[in-house]
Order: C-alpha cells, then sequence, then structure tokens
C-alpha cells in the first residue's frame, strides 16, 4: 500500500459510537475508507480546553458510508471536546484514570504511577499513567475507547458509565495513546490505540474514528493480528506513526513496552492543555514531588493575613490545588498491597477522622419507600486544628471513592459548625458522571437534612469545650457511639501553664468554671464579646478549664470563696485588656503598613536616582 500522503487510507479503526460485543470480539470496524484533506480543512491551532471545540471546522460534505456496511448514527469528533466539558475540574480528570488502575487490584495490580515525561518530536511535557494490572487484550481496548460501555457492575469497582476513560484524557489533553499487555486463555496480546483530537481535527473528520493495531506475543516473534487486510493494518499503523508522540516502529512498538512487563497498561496524554493566559494547566515546576494546578487566588508576594495563611496550609486547601494531597485522601481505606505514585514517590493515604478531637459514631440508616437501604456509619469530631481555623463538612464516599470533599452542609454566617468535620461512605446514593458530586435523589436530600441535623447536635454538646455558650438542643435520636478522648484540662494547645504574672501579655482567657452545690451543678462558659463574630474565636484563643479543687495550700489564683458574680467582673476586666490589645495591634498593623509603602516610594527615588547617576557618568565620559 502507497505511503499516505494528503489523503490517507484508514483501516480496522474503531467507531466510538459503537458499545456491542460483535461475534468478532473486536468491536465496531470499518474497513479501508479515505480520510479528508488535511491541507483544506485544517483550522487554526487552539491549545485552550474550553476554547477548542470552537475551531473545529465541520465539512459541508458527509463522508459516505463504505460499500457493504449499514448507515449508522456518526459520533463527530467534537463531541469529544463537549463530553470532555463535564470535568470542570482537572484533577477529576485525573481522578478517573486513577480508579481505573484502583480497579485492577482485583487483577493483582500492585501500583499506580503518574508522572511527566517529555516529547521528543517537539519538547513538550506530557502525562503519563501507568499500572501493573492484568491488562487490556484486543476487545478489552476496543471496549475502552468505545462510548457507554461498562463491564463494571460490581459493588467493589468503582466506574460504571463506561465513559471515564474518553471524558478524562481529553480534559487533560488533546490527545492519548495507549499501549496495553495481557494474557487471556493462555493468549498473550499487545495491543497500541490512539485517541487523538488533533488527528481528527487537522483531517477533517466527520465521525470519531481510533486507529489500533495488535500482535499475538505468545510466539517467540510478534505476530500481527489482522482482521481486514494487511493494507488495513499497515495503514493504521502509519497513522500511528504520523499522530503519535512516536515517529518510528522501535519507538511505538518496542521502547514503550519495555517497562509494561508481561501484563499492565500504560496511557500518555501529550498535547496538553493551556489556560486563558497561554501557559499550562497543571504546573510540574512548582514542586518537583507533585503535580500542582495553578493558584489564582495566589497575591503575587503580596502580604497575607495569619488566618488566611493558616487556612491554607490546611488540606481542605491544599487538595484543590496539590494531586498529591488530592490523592492521599481519594480513598477511604487504606491500600495494603498497592500504592499510588506520583513522580516517583508513593503517596501516604490520610483519613482526617484519625484526628479528629472527641470523635462519635453515628448510625445512619436510609430508607425509601418502596426498600431499605443497609445502614452506615457517620464519624463526627472536632479537627485537630479546632477553634483556631474554621473548617467544617463532611467528606463523602462512594464505593471507597472521595465524591464530595468538605461539603459544608450548614449555613454560613456565624461560628456554628465550625471545626467540626464527618467522614461517611455512601453507597446508596449515586455519584455524578463527573464523580464530584452526587445526583440529587431524595435519598440524598435526606441525607443533606440529617447531616445538617447532626452537625447541630454535636456543636452544641461539644462547643462549650472551645468556650462558646452552650444553648438548650433537643436531644439527638440517633445511635451515638461514643469514642473515649479525654477534654484538655488545661491550654490544649499549649502545654505548658500561663503564669499569673503574664495573663495580661497573653491572647484572651476563657474560663470555663463548675459552680456547684448541695443541690445542683451548672457549667458557665462566657465568650469575650470580640469573639463572637462571624469567624469565631480569634486565632490566639487559648481556652482553659478551671475545675474546683480541694482547698490547698496556695493556689496563687484561688476561686474558693469567690461568687458568681465576682467571677463574672474579673472575665469582664480581662475581656476590656484584650480588646486594648487588639486596639494596639491594629494600630502596629497599620503603621507596619504605612513604613513599608514608604519604603516602596524610597526605593523607587532611589531607582531613579540610579538611573541618573548613571546617564551623568556615560554623558562624563563621552566628554
Amino acid at each position: 500500500m502507497p505511503r499516505m500522503a494528503e489523503n490517507a487510507a484508514v483501516a480496522d479503526v474503531v467507531h466510538l459510537d459503537s458499545d456491542s460485543d460483535s461475534d468478532d470480539g473486536v468491536g465496531g470496524r470499518e474497513s479501508a475508507s479515505t480520510i479528508a484533506d488535511a491541507a483544506t480543512v485544517a483550522p487554526t491551532e487552539c491549545r485552550s480546553f474550553w476554547k477548542a471545540g470552537e475551531n473545529f471546522v465541520i465539512p459541508n460534505v458527509v463522508t459516505p458510508t463504505s460499500p457493504g456496511l449499514l448507515e449508522h448514527a456518526r459520533v463527530h469528533p467534537r463531541f469529544l471536546h463537549s463530553n470532555a466539558t463535564s470535568h470542570k475540574w482537572a484533577f477529576g480528570a485525573i481522578a478517573e484514570l486513577l480508579d481505573n488502575a484502583v480497579d485492577e487490584i482485583q487483577n493483582g495490580a500492585t501500583f499506580v504511577k503518574i508522572d511527566k515525561i517529555n516529547i521528543v518530536k517537539d519538547n513538550s511535557p506530557a502525562l503519563l499513567f501507568q499500572d501493573d494490572g492484568g491488562g487490556m487484550d484486543p476487545t478489552g481496548l476496543r471496549k475502552c475507547m468505545s462510548l457507554g460501555y461498562s463491564s463494571k457492575k460490581s459493588n467493589t469497582t468503582i466506574g460504571q458509565y463506561g465513559n471515564g476513560f474518553k471524558t478524562s484524557t481529553m480534559r487533560l489533553g488533546a490527545d492519548a495513546i495507549v499501549f496495553s499487555r495481557s494474557t487471556r486463555g493462555g493468549t498473550s496480546t499487545q495491543s497500541v490505540g490512539l485517541l487523538s483530537y488533533t488527528f481528527l481535527r487537522k483531517t477533517g473528520q466527520d465521525d470519531v474514528i481510533v486507529p489500533m493495531i495488535d500482535f499475538d506475543i505468545s510466539k517467540e516473534r510478534p505476530q500481527p493480528i489482522i482482521y481486514g487486510s494487511p493494507e488495513d493494518w499497515a495503514a493504521n499503523l502509519e497513522i500511528l506513526l504520523k499522530w503519535s508522540p512516536f515517529s518510528t516502529e522501535d519507538e511505538l512498538l518496542q521502547q514503550q513496552f519495555e517497562d509494561v512487563g508481561t501484563h499492565g497498561t500504560k496511557v500518555i496524554i501529550y498535547n496538553l492543555w493551556l489556560n486563558d493566559e497561554g501557559i499550562y494547566e497543571l504546573s510540574f515546576d512548582d514542586d518537583d514531588e507533585d503535580i500542582r494546578l495553578r493558584d489564582e487566588s495566589v497575591n503575587d508576594g503580596k502580604r497575607l493575613h495569619h488566618k488566611l495563611l493558616e487556612l491554607r496550609s490546611h488540606i481542605s486547601y491544599h487538595l484543590r490545588y496539590s494531586l498529591r494531597a488530592y490523592a492521599s485522601m481519594l480513598y477511604l481505606k487504606k491500600f495494603k498491597n498497592f500504592k499510588i505514585i506520583i513522580r516517583g514517590i508513593p503517596v501516604e493515604q490520610f483519613n482526617i477522622a484519625d484526628e479528629f478531637r472527641f470523635p462519635e459514631i453515628i448510625k445512619y440508616k436510609p430508607h425509601t419507600a418502596t426498600m431499605e437501604q443497609a445502614s452506615t456509619e457517620i464519624k463526627v469530631g472536632f479537627v485537630k486544628e479546632a477553634p483556631k481555623l474554621a473548617i467544617c463538612g463532611f467528606n463523602v464516599y462512594h464505593k471507597n471513592r472521595l465524591i464530595r470533599p468538605f461539603w459544608k452542609v450548614t449555613m454560613g454566617g456565624d461560628s456554628t459548625g465550625n471545626g467540626v468535620v464527618g467522614v461517611l461512605e455512601a453507597n446508596f446514593i449515586e455519584p455524578a458522571h463527573d464523580k464530584q458530586d452526587f445526583e440529587r435523589s431524595s435519598l440524598f436530600q435526606r441525607l443533606e437534612a440529617r447531616l445538617k441535623k447532626i452537625v447541630y447536635s454535636y456543636w452544641y454538646t461539644h462547643c462549650h469545650v472551645f468556650g462558646y455558650h452552650t444553648y438548650q438542643m433537643p436531644a439527638d435520636k440517633s445511635k451515638k457511639i461514643a469514642i473515649p478522648d479525654q477534654p484538655p484540662t488545661v491550654n490544649t494547645f499549649n502545654p505548658s501553664p500561663l503564669p499569673s504574672d503574664k495573663i495580661s501579655q497573653g491572647g484572651p482567657i476563657i474560663r470555663e468554671i463548675n459552680l456547684s452545690n448541695a443541690t445542683s451543678s451548672r457549667t458557665v462558659a462566657v465568650a469575650a464579646p470580640h469573639m463572637r463574630n462571624s469567624m469565631g474565636l480569634r486565632s490566639n484563643f487559648q481556652p482553659v478549664q478551671l475545675n474546683p479543687q480541694p482547698a490547698a495550700a496556695d493556689t496563687g489564683n484561688t476561686l474558693v470563696g469567690k461568687s458568681a458574680g465576682e467571677i463574672s467582673e474579673e472575665n469582664l476586666q480581662l475581656f476590656m485588656r484584650c480588646e486594648e490589645y487588639i486596639k494596639k495591634e491594629n494600630e502596629i498593623e497599620q503603621t507596619v503598613k504605612s513604613l513599608e509603602k514608604e519604603l516602596e516610594e524610597v526605593k523607587s527615588k532611589c531607582a531613579r536616582l540610579a538611573l541618573l547617576v548613571d546617564a551623568k557618568k556615560k554623558e562624563m565620559q563621552q566628554v
């Protein structure tokens, strides 16, 4: 067959609208057909994902169906892009590919690695995904490349819609090439498939086609598996060499399989998308051990408030921009013999529930009018940073996979619920197609209402630990299992006792005082007025619990003989001192800002003077 020039023959290609099992086990296939002249239809290159669909030229003439084949509904290549827009978040697309590897644990997979590689052809970065699972035979690869086909319907596998590979790869880059080896029924095979938006766009296709080639490697020498004619097989190979990152057969068929072993899959996503500023959406240079999304909210070197800095140091913020942080929380149960490896370093799995303070487990049994669901456990507690950071929400998993991280079910505007975080696995509700949210079913709405009640109930029964007012709340009738946890007795955040002579120098002190007599016992916890705001307690808040003790020789700050009114008066005086120090702190911050502004002006003036001096020196040298 002559070498492809402007008009190239495409044979033995898979149509993405085929999701049926054909008798020959290789999915929908088309015999040799002619590709449109690329020179006449190639549109202007667009590397921004959200604009890539706008530049696809739709031909006026539809390519006729090949002789001997039935006319069929076509999937235009532009659908690949519009389908991928279901992933608003790039890490959501990466998680889909991680799910595929995790599903291979049942086939013996022990790792999945994600890394950046360089494409030699154009010296551009590409994204590599590789696992050592069972791999895909020719039939499996064609099903993977087909829309809507999924054999994952068990309780252990995550994928279910048969759409994840296409949407995720096309969300991350314009092109993806797949290498896979497997052994089925005593026959070992290796297959290569190319899903290329660039190829389809530049050759003006009006149907999604995927060139593939397969080999039988059971014998000493690999033998091509030919379903049509040798010319068709050769045409597919030629397309792969022209549009993939590899220019020679040795690179494509030998080098890329060297590290795959006898079984496994490798996916290379190249022509990665750019953002609106023309730089890569994924950042590989900010951290050699991570893959990051660019944080648009970063203030270029500007001084940030300490509360904002502390909030950004928490994993609830990190997971939005750090793939390593997101992957560490992506799966609820820790793997025993499986590792997620990012840029050569394994990810350490993390469950925030392991760090809860005063944790409780609440049983929840969802039900509908027609059936009852299995009960699930909701673990709830204060994060270890509470009340310093106003972190709250629920990490909701589905079949071990994180769907909604730190889902805030309460209304904002006050401090209620600050620091309360929960973790649960909700297999009774269905995730949305991008697996970043849930379908808005009646079960979901009931769960949301129940979680809201759990937050309020937990808050009002535990907030006194941090010096908030305790209000009366209706008893929560949920089945609770309290996990033993000793509440702090003195200064949870600073184990060393606070000397009495340093009280005036420290931050605000809230005292929890037990007033008891022969007839009653009650707890009084009063927060300072300046602390009762929408952000909760101040960051330098240091709660101190004072319990009545038997008479001692000299306690230095004894409460014996003091009435509740005297104690309240003492607290009020301390709060007034705190207000004074806060005012002074604000004044000092304003002074610092003013001095920084003056310093910048002086630096600018010095720079101008330096330029004038240099200009004078040059004039004197010329004279």
